[in-house]
């Protein structure tokens, strides 16, 4: 669930819609969602799309604990 809220925080920091998302990625718009909200697995080229797109490593977007409270890696 964290990685969830991460994936869509990130994504709404960027300014991005899950229309814009699955246009870059080359999906549907429902396919994104079900893959944002966790009700699809993402596969490593998933991750790998949605980390160019926003600009962040697979690791913060999917890995950071934000329990650290490290936002800046």
């Amino acid at each position: 669930q964290m990685t969830i809220n991460r994936l869509k925080s990130l994504r709404l920091a960027k300014g991005y819609s899950c229309q814009k998302m699955a246009d870059k990625m080359g999906i549907t718009k429902s396919t994104y969602n079900k893959k944002e909200n966790g009700k699809m697995s993402l596969s490593l080229i998933d991750a790998q799309k949605i980390s160019g797109i926003l600009g962040r490593s697979i690791d913060d977007i999917f890995f950071t604990d934000t329990r650290a409270g490290d936002e800046t890696k």
